[in-house]
């Protein structure tokens, strides 16, 4: 609409400009005066042509009232982003895995460079490393961020082109972000809070390895531990450590041989456990049960030996057979072990007048986690057992454990409702006549109460 009236408005002014020169024309024509007034035409023939272009140019191309001026360029000149972004690739090229690698190389100039080199080359991004020398190496621990598609033989081989030997490769997660400094002196104030810490610590600085503690005595026909020197042994893939009461630590960790930098860190967690000394939080919670008595759940240890024992002088030889699975007569000799923080935790109920009346034991049972119950027979059918399992499962969960299993029997209802109740994925598997309950942690919302509860609140659902 706008060009239209524009296009007419020129059209009539050349309609009159024609007239005008006509009748100027006429005049010169038959006037004394012609020259004269055909100058006085030319300049004003001049300078409304000069005023038409000014007007023209100023108003011609003026945008309309409601436009806002953001008009877009020719396409072959469009400023700013396209309708698809460029998309400028990352550094490891999209989605990335993390990876813990290990190699040996030579301990000479410009060996870890060629390691570097080659893996920039699959544009793999190094976040962290560590060196552990060796009398003829050098052993370096990478934490990597490489491209989703490239598989660990691929950096295997890549590796082993540029002088890596005997390089291992597994899978990271975002807890291995954390310095090493960082990582250790968090396992040493783990450490030091706890004695049952220990060999957790251990096995989170070492990786994934396996820990058995040996008591200085044999317990029910056990082996008696190896001699090992104050300060320790390490033979390759297994070393032996000194533990404070007398006993041995083994760790062993066949795919991978242990360097003596992760030796001698092992040593400084055992010798700040052992400088220690016995301790146990004190930490306890009081509960209420639904018929309204009283009982306190808190940690146990060798202190409390004798009260054990005095309740196991109040079960039933059928509760202690379903417990031990085994002549209860041994059953006094285990209770010494068991209450060791060495090999694991325990959680102890206590009544208001201070008798024990149930035990929970979580036993670190190599690279396995074992759960075990036993709740005298007068208390037994009160929640007693449900509340005494679901703290010790959320015990191995925060310990990073991937599952825990119950060995029993598949008349120890009890036992089998309370692995129930837990909410968890479940395996069950027949053994030598004892049935076996796992149940996995990973990824799983534990249904269990959280371990520490107000007084007077009531544990909800018997379930022993």
């Amino acid at each position: 609409m706008h060009h239209w009236r524009r296009d007419l408005i020129e059209l009539a002014a050349l309609f009159t400009a024609v007239a005008v020169a006509d009748a100027v024309a006429n005049l010169v024509g038959h006037g004394p005066d012609g020259p004269e007034l055909l100058l006085v035409s030319a300049v004003l023939l001049i300078a409304t042509a000069a005023f038409h272009t000014w007007w023209a140019r100023r108003h011609g191309h003026a945008p309309p009232a409601d436009d806002t001026g953001a008009r877009p360029l020719p396409s072959d000149q469009q400023a700013g982003p396209s309708e698809e972004p460029r998309r400028e690739p990352g550094p490891t090229g999209g989605e990335t895995t993390l990876w813990r690698m290990r190699t040996t190389v030579k301990d000479e100039p410009g060996s870890l460079a060629a390691l570097c080199t080659v893996l920039a080359g699959h544009r793999v991004d190094i976040l962290s490393l560590q060196t552990h020398p060796l009398a003829d190496g050098t052993v370096d621990e990478f934490l990597l961020r490489a491209p989703a598609g490239l598989a660990a033989g691929d950096m295997t081989r890549a590796v082993s082109s540029a002088g890596g030997a005997d390089t291992w490769v597994e899978r990271a997660d975002a807890h291995d972000l954390v310095d090493a400094p960082t990582r250790i002196l968090g396992l040493a104030t783990r450490t030091a809070l706890d004695a049952a810490e220990l060999p957790l610590a251990l096995r989170q600085l070492l990786g994934r390895c396996t820990i058995r503690s040996l008591p200085a005595a044999p317990v029910a026909g056990g082996r008696t531990p190896e001699n090992v020197p104050v300060e320790g042994a390490l033979e390759d893939t297994v070393m032996r450590l000194r533990a404070p009461e007398g006993g041995v630590i083994a760790v062993e960790r066949p795919y991978l041989p242990f360097t003596p930098t992760e030796f001698a860190r092992a040593r400084a967690l055992v010798e700040l456990d052992s400088r220690l000394g016995p301790r146990v939080p004190g930490s306890q919670d009081v509960l209420t049960l639904p018929e309204g008595n009283d009982i306190t759940v808190r940690r146990a240890d060798q202190g409390d030996l004798e009260a054990a024992r005095e309740m196991h002088e109040r079960c039933s030889a059928r509760t202690l057979a379903m417990r031990y699975h085994g002549p209860v007569g041994d059953a006094d000799r285990y209770l010494n072990h068991l209450l060791s923080p060495r090999f694991g935790r325990t959680l102890a109920v206590q009544t208001a007048s201070g008798r024990v009346v149930g035990l929970g034991h979580l036993l670190w049972d190599g690279d396995e986690t074992e759960v075990a119950l036993l709740v005298e027979d007068g208390w037994q059918r009160r929640g007693i057992g449900g509340e005494l399992l679901g703290r010790l499962v959320a015990m191995a969960a925060e310990a990073g454990c991937e599952s825990v299993y119950a060995v029993t029997q598949s008349s120890n209802t009890g036992m089998v409702a309370a692995m129930r109740g837990l909410g968890l994925p479940l395996d069950y598997q027949i053994e030598e006549g004892t049935l076996v309950i796992t149940a996995r942690l990973d990824g799983a919302r534990l249904a269990s109460r959280p371990p520490r509860e107000e007084r007077g609140q009531r544990i909800a659902t018997p379930r022993d």
